[in-house]
């Protein structure tokens, strides 16, 4: 039973491939970690684990927890998905692009 946070992504043509993915520790929380979609859909699909998104807030320099995600099993295969809320903010596709940042 473990607790993660998913910081970022990483995308191909616009399709997330990537997730950078922190475990909850003792002592905090570890460093992200690229983690491909297939090994983060198994983390989330782990009995006893919780996933949830983790939202830089500019304004407070701090992160915020955000929505829990989830595994869907669509036609085109799994894919991973936060809690529909309606805040754009939190929702994977919209978490801190790292193609950029780190290869």
């Amino acid at each position: 039973m473990a607790e993660y946070r998913i910081s970022g992504v990483w995308k191909a043509g616009g399709v997330i491939t990537h997730y950078a993915v922190h475990q909850i520790v003792q002592d905090g929380t570890t460093k992200a970690s690229k983690t491909s979609k297939t090994a983060a859909i198994a983390l989330v699909e782990t009995p006893g684990n919780t996933v949830t998104t983790w939202v830089w807030n500019y304004t407070r320099s701090f992160w915020n927890i955000g929505e829990t995600v989830h595994v869907v099993n669509a036609s085109a295969g799994k894919y991973l998905r936060s809690n529909a809320d309606n805040k754009l903010t939190d929702n994977l596709s919209h978490l801190i692009n790292f193609d950029w940042i780190a290869p």
